[in-house]
């Protein structure tokens, strides 16, 4: 982000945000960047969303961000990975969220869509890039009528928008399989994709008028 922007913006503060900032820097966990969560907050407040689903708790820093947005706001999130879903559930606790905010502990592939409550404002996809795809296919269905869907990561640090450099063979798969999705989003029959070169690219889907 700008740095004079990045001075006048102001995200949610707190300690416990601090120290999972610490945490997802010294662990290598990644975490949605500033730019990116300016955006994704601006889209909570603005869309006024209450109901959220997110596939790809990680320790839980887009959620409890998310959260303190404001009390009436209520999120559901996914997590494969056993140690970052218990990373997340102590840092909702730490940060008095648990009311607001259920962790579930399962591969969303697998996971059954009647376990959720559905009528979502908004799904927010920020789990395995290979696999976006299958999670859109699988989770619009629970989405409300005006709802939004935010998929984030779409530029995988420049590599998608630039295919010239150098890179191994399993990152350059995994590159064609992100390219291969925002170009599925673009002609999706049934939503409107807007992309946006923030952080590391992110799209905003919503249904096309009947």
């Amino acid at each position: 982000m700008n740095k004079y922007f990045q001075e006048l913006n102001r995200l949610p503060q707190s300690t416990t945000l601090t120290k999972m900032r610490e945490l997802a820097l010294n662990q290598k966990v990644p975490i949605i960047d500033d730019e990116g969560l300016v955006f994704l907050l601006f889209l909570v407040k603005t869309k006024k969303v209450r109901r959220i689903l997110e596939i790809g708790t990680a320790i839980g820093f887009s959620a409890i961000n998310m959260a303190m947005m404001g009390r009436e706001i209520f999120i559901e999130t996914l997590e494969k990975d056993e140690s970052l879903y218990r990373q997340a559930l102590e840092n909702i606790e730490e940060a008095g969220l648990t009311s607001q905010i259920t962790v579930i502990h399962a591969d969303a592939l697998l996971y059954k869509l009647e376990n959720l409550d559905g009528d979502y404002d908004l799904i927010f996809i920020d789990a395995a890039k290979a696999q976006y795809q299958k999670f859109f296919t699988k989770y619009t269905p629970l989405l409300a009528k005006e709802g939004i869907v935010v998929t984030d990561n779409l530029l995988f640090h420049g590599l998608v928008n630039d295919k010239e450099k150098t890179m191994s063979k399993n990152t350059r798969h995994l590159v064609n399989k992100i390219d291969n999705y925002n170009h599925w989003l673009t002609n999706h029959p049934d939503f409107n994709t807007s992309f946006f070169a923030l952080g590391d690219g992110m799209a905003v889907s919503q249904r096309r008028e009947e």
